[in-house]
This record gives structure tokens, C-alpha cells and sequence, in this order.
């Protein structure tokens, strides 16, 4: 069904973390020879760039590791917020990664580009399903996939690229949605993992050390979560303190970290300020709406 659904699409080319999503697309369509792109920062330590050579020696694809500087990366902060619109430093940190590799599809004249989205949350794979009770368990998977959604599509769209999702075919999802949670979190080898059902199925088709490799942030990944000791180490404590204070006070709006403070100063600048909505449920950090969430979409607030 899976490789049905991976068929279908017209791209030729995967966005590649050398991640277990990715790594499963890649061997899908393998016999198609696609072209593969990683983007990894060159001035932080980044932890795809091993996986993702293993899976393009395995599989014999052709590889682009797109290495951007610092000043790269600041530019796609801007252009991705200017796209999300918002300032959500989670979001901003893991889609400057995504924007990056459409953006290097575009200026290889390529029409699509193909990615993994959709396995974490039908199948269980972000760490906080891990260690979670398995009576709240299947709840919390219901939960997930009735709001989840994908910033890749609105990059694409802003870019002009066509993003193709595998996981997110309507038989897959429904498929999905029919397995037992306990086929999704499982221990194996004295280790829970999340996506067990998505693992055990491909172990004999992938390299292992991918098959269990432990989830990691497209952030982490990439090194782009090197951006917060950054902006740590940029911007003056002092002004950190008084800036935020500043903005508390005239936009009523609470910045938690200096990274939050740059991503918001650019949002401001395009889009002024959110005006508080009369929802049920506002964000008491931005006054975004949060819906049936726990996190703020626009400021990345974590639990509310």
C-alpha cells in the first residue's frame, strides 16, 4: 500500500534526513533512481549527514548535501516566516530546513519534491508518545492526527513546487488509524520505540542502525537547533531584557528566549501585530488561538 502511494508521485527527487520516514521512501523507490538532497548547516553540528551518505551507498542514489552557511540560513528565517506567518521558533528552526530543500529543488528546475511528513503522528513517532501511559495512549494518537499539519505544503506552494507525502495518502491514513496504539509504541530489545509497526516491516529492507535509530528533530538533524546558542550568544543580555519588557508592555505579547525575540521583530515588521482573538481558548503568551492543542502555532508555546 505504502509503495503504492510512493509510485503515485511525479517527483523525482526525496528530501533526505537519513531518518527512518525518509529512508523508507528512498528504498521504496529505489528502482527509480531519484535524486536525493540533505541540507545540513556548515557551521553546526549536524547529525544527518552520516545516516543519509549510509542510505545513498545502500540504495545506490545520487546524493546533494546542500551544506548553507550561517548568513543562508538567516536569509530562509525571514523568507520562511514571511511564508508561515508566524513566529513559532520550533516551527521556524525545522521548516528553514524544509524550505531550503524546496528552494534547492526549485533552482534545479525540478517540479516537486517528495518527503516523509505524516509518519510521526500516525504512527507514533514524536519522543512525548514514548514514555506516555498506554491507556492515554490512543487518545493522544487521536488527538495528533485530528490537528496535525504540514508548514511543507505551504513552502511548496509559496515556492511553486509541488510537496508529495507518501504517508499522507488517504488509504495510508486510514490504514493507520486502524492500528492498535500498541503496535505503534512497543518495546524492542528492552527499548520503546515509537513507529515499532513501521520498523519491524522494513528492518530486513534497511540499514539497522536506521531502522532503530532514535527520532531526532528535523532540527537536530540538520543543525539548525545550533540557532538558539546562537542567538544566545549575539544578542546582549541587557537589551534581551529591556526589549522584551518593551514589547510585553506594547504588544502584549511574553517572549520566552532571544531566538523568539528575533524570529518576532521580523514577524512584526511584515505583519504587524496579532490582535487578540475572542476564541474559547487563547494563547496566554501571544493570545493566538490554540484550539484542542496544547501548543501555540504562532508563538510556539509548550504546554498551554
Amino acid at each position: 500500500m505504502l509503495k503504492e502511494s510512493c509510485e503515485t508521485c511525479r517527483s523525482n527527487t526525496i528530501a533526505l534526513s537519513g531518518g527512518l520516514d525518509s529512508t523508507i521512501i528512498a528504498y521504496l523507490l529505489k528502482e527509480r533512481n531519484p535524486n536525493t538532497v540533505a541540507i545540513i548547516a556548515k557551521d553546526f553540528v549536524a547529525s544527518d549527514l552520516t545516516y543519509c551518505q549510509r542510505v545513498s551507498k545502500e540504495f545506490n542514489l545520487s546524493l546533494t548535501i546542500n551544506q548553507v552557511s550561517t548568513t543562508d540560513i538567516l536569509s530562509a528565517i525571514e523568507e520562511t516566516i514571511k511564508i508561515l506567518k508566524n513566529f513559532n521558533d520550533i516551527e521556524i528552526r525545522n521548516n528553514i530546513v524544509m524550505y531550503m530543500a524546496i528552494k534547492w529543488a526549485k533552482e534545479q528546475n525540478s517540479t516537486g519534491i517528495i518527503t516523509g511528513d505524516g509518519a510521526d503522528e500516525l504512527f507514533a513517532g514524536y519522543s512525548f508518545f514514548i514514555n506516555m501511559p498506554e491507556d492515554k495512549l490512543e487518545k493522544e494518537i487521536q488527538r495528533v492526527c485530528a490537528i496535525m499539519h504540514f508548514p511543507t505544503q505551504k513552502l511548496g506552494k509559496a515556492l511553486g513546487i509541488t510537496v508529495e507525502s507518501p504517508f499522507l495518502n488517504e488509504k495510508i491514513i486510514k490504514f493507520a488509524k486502524g492500528i492498535p496504539s500498541d503496535l505503534k509504541v512497543r518495546d524492542e530489545n528492552g527499548k520503546r520505540h515509537g513507529k515499532w509497526i513501521l520498523r519491524k516491516a522494513f528492518e530486513k529492507n534497511i540499514p539497522m542502525q536506521i531502522v532503530w535509530r532514535e527520532k531526532s528533530p528535523m532540527q537536530d538533524g540538520s543543525g539548525t537547533v545550533g540557532l538558539s546558542n546562537l542567538f544566545d550568544s549575539v544578542i546582549n543580555d541587557q537589551l534581551f531584557l529591556e526589549k522584551k519588557k518593551k514589547i510585553e508592555q506594547d504588544d502584549r505579547v511574553i517572549i520566552r528566549t532571544k531566538e523568539s525575540m528575533h524570529y518576532y521583530e521580523i514577524y512584526r515588521r511584515l505583519y504587524g501585530i496579532s490582535e487578540k482573538r475572542r476564541d474559547e481558548r487563547s494563547c496566554p503568551y501571544c493570545n493566538f488561538s490554540i484550539e484542542n492543542s496544547k501548543f501555540c502555532r504562532m508563538c510556539g508555546a509548550f504546554p498551554v
